[in-house]
């Protein structure tokens, strides 16, 4: 079994749950995150754009290089089998070709239990 988490746009959530569901992957669960990657979509461009307001601390803080943007996170267990679908499917919806498209992290799920019933293993992701 493989942990799938995936951080993604917040306006791509909508079209990435229905496209995991058509993919047969319709369980997972998501959370709002904040962060930030390398920077390249922060900084300069940024500055740019406020330099002609007043001066204000708080807003240069806020387009500072440790300014973190909100996202979405997905987590996902998959059998081994449908590792490579997720990915895919996850890609095809959020991928844009820009900085800030997202992460995909991909570890090993070493057990799965359901807590309903006590059933252990791959049946549980069903």
């Amino acid at each position: 079994m493989k942990l799938i988490l995936a951080i993604i746009r917040i306006r791509k959530m909508n079209e990435t749950k229905k496209a995991l569901s058509d993919a047969g992957l319709p369980s997972f669960t998501a959370m709002s995150v904040s962060g930030r990657g390398n920077g390249r979509a922060l900084g300069e461009n940024y500055k740019h754009a406020i330099e002609d307001l007043e001066p204000n601390p708080l807003l240069e803080e806020s387009v500072a290089e440790h300014h973190l943007k909100a996202k979405r996170m997905i987590n996902l267990v998959v059998t081994d089998d449908k590792k490579d679908l997720a990915i895919e499917t996850i890609i095809k919806v959020n991928q844009t070709n820009n900085s800030g498209d997202g992460k995909i992290f991909v570890l090993e799920a070493l057990e799965s239990v359901k807590v309903s019933s006590g059933e252990r293993g791959i049946s549980t992701l069903d």
